[in-house]
C-alpha cells in the first residue's frame, strides 16, 4: 500500500484550482504550436514550462507526504528484535538466541499527535494557495509578454504607416519644388521628416524583435525562436464597469490565494503552539507481543503485556521556551496576516483605478486618431492644392503619428490592466481569455 492515508487526494489539482477549466482539456504543451501563437497558448507554455510551477507542485506534494507523517502517530508501531549469544565458560559453550514482536501504541497524549496534524493540513492549505498564487503570478506575466510583443508590431505597423505618409508629403514637395511653386525649405523639410520616419520604424523593429525574444524566453525557449502573433480579438464596444471598488476588495479579501495562505499559517502556527504544549504533558503507551528464546537446548516462549505512563518531571524549561516561541511565531503570521490584507485591499484600488483609466482612454485615443487622421489628410490635400505649408502637413502628420502609438498604448494599458485586476482579485485565470463582456472586467 503506497498511500495509505490517501494524501494524493489532497493536493490541488495540477497546475492549480483556479485554472481547473483547462486540466484534462490538453497534455501540458511543451512546443509552440503549428499555428499563430495566441494569448492561451502564451499562458499554456508559460505554466507548462516555467520552473516556479514545478516548485510550487513539488512543495505541495512534500508537504501532504507529511500530513501522512502526521497521521501515522495514531497507528501503532510494531517491531520485532532478533539476537544471538555465545558463552564460554570453563571450557563449556553454548548459545542463547532470543526473538520478540513488540506492538507498541500511543494511547493517549493530550493532543500532541492532533495538534500535529492540524499543523501538518494547514501548512498543506498554505502550500496549496501559494500554488495558486504563483501560478497566478506566471499567467499575468505570460499575459504582459504576450500582450507586450503585440504592442510593439503595432508600432511597427503605425511607424509604417507614418513612413508612408512621410514619403507622399515628400513626393509632394518634390513635385512642387520641381514646377518652381515650392521652396528648397519645404523639400528638405520633407525630406528630414522621412528620414525621421525611416528612423522611427528602423526602432519600432528593433524593439518588437526584442520583445519577441523576451516572449521567447518567458515562454521557456531561445531568444532566437522564431513566433508568429496571432492577431488580438477586437475590444468589446462601450465598455464599462458595474462592480464597485468596495465590493472587489470584498472578494478579493475571500479569493486572495496569497492571503488564503497567510490564514492557512496562521492557524498551522497556532496549532504548533498546542503541540507544543501537549509536549510536555504526560503520555500513555500500550506494549504486547510474543517473546522467544533459547539457551542451552531449553526452549522458553512468553508473552509481554504492559501500560507505560511516561510523566515528565523537568525538561531544564524546555516546553516553556517552546510554548514561548510558536505564541511569538503565531504573532509574526498574525501580522503577515494583516499586512497581506491591507496589501490586498491596495491592489485592488489600483488596479480598479488603472484599469478605469485605460477604459476611459480608449474611446478618447480612438476619438483622438479619427481626428488627426482627418487633420492629415485636410493638411495635405491643402498643401497639394497650393493653400497649405508643409509645416502644416508635417505637424499634421506627426500628430497623427503621436495618437496611433497613444491608442497602441491605450489597449496595452486596458488589456494588461484588465488582467492585473483579475489577479489582484484572486480570480485570474482562462475565462479572462475569453471574448470580453461588457461589464466584466
Amino acid at each position: 500500500m503506497t498511500d495509505p492515508f490517501a494524501t494524493a487526494d489532497m493536493l490541488p489539482l495540477k497546475p492549480s484550482p483556479s485554472l481547473m477549466a483547462r486540466v484534462g482539456e490538453a497534455p501540458c504543451a511543451t512546443a509552440l504550436p503549428g499555428t499563430p501563437l495566441t494569448a492561451v497558448d502564451a499562458v499554456d507554455l508559460m505554466l507548462c514550462n516555467h520552473p516556479q510551477t514545478r516548485e510550487a507542485w513539488a512543495a505541495a506534494r512534500a508537504q501532504a507526504a507529511l500530513v501522512g507523517v502526521a497521521k501515522a502517530g495514531w497507528l501503532p508501531t510494531v517491531t520485532g528484535t532478533a539476537s544471538a549469544t555465545r558463552f564460554e565458560y570453563q571450557n563449556n559453550a553454548f548459545t542463547r538466541d532470543t526473538a520478540a514482536i513488540t506492538l507498541s501504541w500511543l494511547l493517549y497524549d493530550f493532543g500532541q499527535r492532533s495538534a500535529n496534524v492540524e499543523n501538518a493540513q494547514q501548512l498543506l492549505s498554505a502550500a496549496a494557495a501559494t500554488q495558486d498564487a504563483t501560478v497566478q503570478t506566471l499567467f499575468l506575466s505570460a499575459l504582459q509578454a504576450y500582450y507586450s510583443a503585440q504592442a510593439t508590431q503595432a508600432a511597427v505597423t503605425s511607424a509604417l504607416e507614418a513612413e508612408r505618409s512621410a514619403r507622399e508629403s515628400f513626393q509632394a514637395a518634390e513635385a512642387r519644388y520641381s514646377v518652381g511653386v515650392a521652396t528648397p525649405a519645404d523639400r528638405l523639410q520633407a525630406q528630414t521628416a522621412l528620414s525621421q520616419a525611416a528612423l522611427n520604424r528602423i526602432r519600432a523593429e528593433g524593439d518588437a524583435r526584442n520583445a519577441l525574444g523576451t516572449l521567447a524566453n518567458a515562454l521557456g525557449f531561445d531568444a532566437q525562436q522564431r513566433i508568429v502573433l496571432a492577431e488580438l480579438p477586437a475590444l468589446p464596444a462601450g465598455i464599462s464597469f458595474q462592480k464597485e471598488v468596495d465590493a472587489l476588495i470584498a472578494d478579493a479579501v475571500v479569493r486572495r490565494p496569497d492571503l488564503r495562505a497567510a490564514e492557512a499559517q496562521l492557524k498551522a502556527a497556532q496549532a504548533s503552539i498546542d503541540l507544543a504544549r501537549a509536549q510536555g504533558r504526560p503520555t500513555i503507551s500500550l506494549g504486547v507481543g510474543p517473546t522467544w528464546q533459547e539457551s542451552a537446548g531449553v526452549t522458553q516462549q512468553g508473552a509481554t503485556f504492559g501500560l507505560t505512563l511516561n510523566v515528565p518531571i523537568f525538561s531544564g524549561f524546555d516546553t516553556t521556551y517552546r510554548v514561548r516561541a510558536a505564541s511569538a511565531q503565531a504573532d509574526v503570521r498574525a501580522a503577515q496576516r494583516d499586512r497581506i490584507r491591507s496589501q490586498v485591499a491596495l491592489d485592488v484600488w489600483k488596479a480598479y483605478q488603472s484599469l478605469t483609466t485605460a477604459t476611459q482612454s480608449l474611446q478618447t485615443t480612438a476619438d483622438l486618431v479619427a481626428s488627426a487622421e482627418q487633420s492629415e489628410r485636410v493638411a495635405l490635400g491643402r498643401y497639394k492644392a497650393g493653400v497649405g505649408t508643409i509645416l502644416d502637413v508635417l505637424s499634421a502628420q506627426s500628430a497623427l503619428a503621436s495618437a496611433r502609438l497613444q491608442r497602441i498604448q491605450a489597449q496595452l494599458d486596458w488589456n494588461v490592466y484588465r488582467a492585473t485586476l483579475a489577479q489582484s482579485v484572486g480570480a485570474l485565470d482562462y475565462t479572462l481569455l475569453q471574448p470580453a463582456a461588457q461589464g466584466r472586467p
